[in-house]
């Protein structure tokens, strides 16, 4: 189990760790040097992402003295670095989990990585501090949640994905679970291979070694969903899935669960009693109201706790 623990936890991205000469600041101490200690920082980041020489650097530093601006704006104003280089030197610096532009299938969708900045990823944020204010104040490890919509296009994976990587970026060890064994999305999103997953350790044909890293988050693993099985709803409904995220619930901080849409079948509801909580999401104008009121009564009658309903823009 402490192997375990230590592989899933271990490791960063190039990028996000500080090389050893970066490790003290070798400024003595008081409010300028700790600035200029900080531009180095951020020299040497910046240095590394666009290999700038040694000269250009020292431009940077000497227009931002010279104009009172912060290194960044310097080298952003001098067209050495985009504003997009900056933030991400910057979140390099303060070790902060994000990507370049997207790219590819699935990328779009990882919006926490890839539009940090945006109104839709602060809304994801306000809902993660919402969740751990109201749902797992107490910091008990495993606190799972159960992301479940009454149909498919609800925005269900995405907001599940995205949830995830938000509450890794807050430093909790998190573990994505996509226990969709009828649709799943979460390999495409995060470009994982679908060849063993949850479905391959329920069946037995695999262990924990099918939970992966997420290689641009630290902190952040994946169980992809695996091959379709032709028994879903046994598979989730029975003592293995049960035992399984019990022994999850001692290795990690927070859990994330995908389900399949309720329209095709028991399977979140049978996935929602295994967690902590469960979270509604619906689609304005195109969910079904009716439908929502009959899940989230079900639910209630689970042994999970609602935790309430997001509603997702067109």
């Amino acid at each position: 189990m402490a192997r375990f623990r230590e592989a899933v936890v271990a490791g960063r991205p190039e990028e996000l760790v500080w090389p050893s000469t970066l490790a003290t600041p070798t400024t003595p101490e008081g409010p300028h040097a700790a600035a200029q200690w900080q531009d180095r920082r951020l020299g040497e980041i910046l240095s590394r992402r666009l290999d700038l020489p040694q000269d250009d650097l020292e431009r940077i530093a000497t227009t931002a003295s010279a104009h009172s601006l912060r290194f960044g704006d310097a080298a952003v104003a001098l067209g050495l670095a985009s504003p997009q280089d900056v933030f991400m030197a910057l979140a390099s610096q303060f070790r902060y989990a994000c990507a370049g532009d997207a790219n590819g299938v699935g990328k779009a969708e990882q919006l926490m990585l890839r539009r940090p900045r945006s109104a839709q990823a602060e809304a994801v944020r306000a809902l993660r501090s919402e969740l751990s204010r109201q749902l797992f104040r107490d910091g008990s490890p495993g606190a799972a949640l159960a992301v479940v919509s009454s149909q498919g296009q609800d925005g269900r994976s995405f907001l599940c994905a995205n949830l995830a990587v938000a509450w890794a970026q807050a430093g909790r060890r998190t573990l994505l679970i996509d226990a969709d064994l009828r649709g799943p999305r979460q390999h495409q999103i995060f470009g994982a291979s679908q060849a063993s997953g949850l479905s391959s350790l329920l069946a037995g044909r695999a262990g924990l070694e099918a939970i992966a890293r997420v290689a641009d988050v630290p902190g952040l693993c994946l169980l992809p969903a695996g091959p379709l099985p032709p028994n879903p709803l046994e598979l989730v409904d029975g003592p293995v899935f049960r035992d399984l995220m019990g022994e999850l619930a001692g290795r990690f901080d927070q859990i994330v669960v995908d389900t399949p849409a309720a329209v095709r079948g028991a399977d979140a509801l049978a996935i929602a009693d295994r967690c902590a909580a469960a979270l509604v999401v619906a689609r304005r104008d195109v969910s079904r109201l009716n439908a929502l009121a009959e899940l989230t009564q079900r639910l209630a009658q689970g042994s999970a706790r609602l935790a309430g309903l997001v509603v997702n823009a067109p």
